[in-house]
This record gives C-alpha cells, structure tokens and sequence, in this order.
C-alpha cells in the first residue's frame, strides 16, 4: 500500500513554506500527499503582507470529506491561523485520528512576521496540545505556548521542552535554531526522558520554510513506517534533520526570491 501522509496548512505564494514545502517534502521522501488548506497568505521570501483564513466550517469539511474515502498514516498540521480552526481541527482529530498527529505550531514566519492571534495560540495549548503525538515549536513558539520569556540556552529550552510535555502531547521537539552557536541544537522530550539531537550551523540564507520542511518530514517518515504506534521518535527526528540538513546546504543554489529564499527540497533528486 502506498504510504499517505496529510498536511493541514496555509498556503505559501512563494513555494517554500507551508503547504507548498509539505507536499515536496512528502514527494522527496517518497510519501503520497494529501493536503487542506487553513489560510491563504500573501507572501513571498521577504516576509509576509496579508493572510485571509479559510472558514472554521469549511476546514472541517475538507478533513472530513478526505478521510471518508482515503486512509492516511500520518498527519502534519502547520498554520491553523484562527482559534475556530484550531478547535474545528481538533475536533476532527478526535473523530478520526489519521495517524500519528505531528504538530508544528507555526506562529511566526522566518521573516519576524507574527502568525496568530492570542486566542488561537490559547486554543492551541488547550485543544490541541493534548491530541498531538509530537509537537515542533521552535524558541519563540515553546515560549507563546508557555506564556514565558524564550530560552537562552540548551538547558533553558530543555526546561521548557518539559514543561510543554506536561501540557499533554506525547513528545515534545523544542528547535533551538534561535540560539545561534556552532551547532543547531534541538531537545527531544518524551515520557522517557530527554535526548539532544544536534547538526552543524549552516550559513546559508535560504531558510524560508525550514521548519514546515522538518516536521512534515517527519510526518512522511512515520508515514512510511506504515503510521502505527508507538513511534520511536528519535531515529525519526534524526532522518527528518539529516534530510533538512541537505536541503538547507543546497538551497541557494535555487536562486529564489531576494529576501530568505526556500531551501532545496529536491536535493536528492535534481542535479544542481
């Protein structure tokens, strides 16, 4: 059977973030994709001017419809954008459950700009923490959930890291990609204790997309390992950041946009 994965996300004009970055992850890795779509945006690789969202209802009927007829192993959900989605999202989630639910909270862009209201960001803590099998906020995104000033170090963000897992999810990936130094440095939380996973800082400018491209890679991997639990998350994150790793070395190569350009999705499979 072919592996299904499914993202539910807003849409990125420019091709390097959100469910335009899920789907060519989903095809690098070898994953059929499935996508519904939270939010229009306008936005290009130099930040982000207007975001329209779908309609809460209309949300749930994309869902809805999708999973009457097609079985997905593994779900990724990005930018919900408004608390009515948050909560129409979860309900679903609660309905279905479409496999391992892989949440990467998006609230700001790589650009700065700011996402999502307050009321979405508490819907997201209360609704959706808790149905989630792994959460992937990076330092601004584990402080919003937390109500909390961002982390300053390795031991801060593992502080933190736990603190979200107490919130309900059942593995926390806190992305330490802020704190600069010469290794980006992530903290994996789960009910059996902490692990650090760790890659060589690129100095690159194509970073547009890059953690829309690390949590859907990491719903594809789950989706290839056919979607049941439980999931051994580590070997999973480690794929999912080695496949970053490279698309990210790559991406200036592509040559898109004049502000943070996309990283290479198909670096495994376009000559350069």
């Amino acid at each position: 059977m072919t592996a299904v994965a499914l993202t539910v996300a807003g849409s990125d004009p420019s091709g390097g973030a959100g469910i335009q970055a899920d789907l060519k992850t989903f095809s690098a890795l070898g994953v059929y994709g499935t996508a519904v779509l939270t939010a229009l945006t306008a936005q290009n690789t130099r930040g982000v001017t207007g975001v329209h969202p779908v309609p809460a209802e209309f949300v749930g009927a994309q869902l809805r419809t999708l999973l009457d007829d097609v079985p997905v192993q593994a779900t990724k959900l990005g930018m919900l954008g408004t608390a009515p989605v948050v909560r129409e999202v979860a309900a679903v989630l609660a309905e279905r459950r479409p496999g391992p639910v892989v949440c990467d909270p998006v609230m700001v862009a790589t650009s700065g700009d700011r996402l999502v209201d307050e009321d979405a960001v508490q819907a997201v803590r209360i609704d959706l923490l808790p149905l989630a099998d792994l959460i992937t906020p990076n330092v601004p995104e584990a402080a919003a959930l937390l109500d909390t000033t961002p982390a300053t170090s390795v031991a801060e963000l593992t502080e933190q890291a736990l603190a979200l897992l107490r919130l309900g999810p059942r593995a926390v990936l806190v992305k330490g990609g802020h704190l600069g130094g010469v290794l980006s440095v992530d903290v994996l939380a789960t009910p059996d204790g902490v692990r650090l996973t760790s890659r060589p800082r690129l100095d690159t400018s194509a970073t547009h997309g890059t953690g829309c491209t690390l949590s859907s890679a990491v719903a594809a991997l789950v989706a290839r390992q056919g979607g049941r639990p439980p999931v051994d998350w580590l070997p999973v994150v480690d794929g999912a950041r080695d496949y970053l790793q490279a698309a990210l070395a790559a991406g200036e190569s592509l040559g898109i946009g004049s502000g943070h350009g996309p990283v290479h999705h198909f670096i495994g499979w376009w000559k350069t």
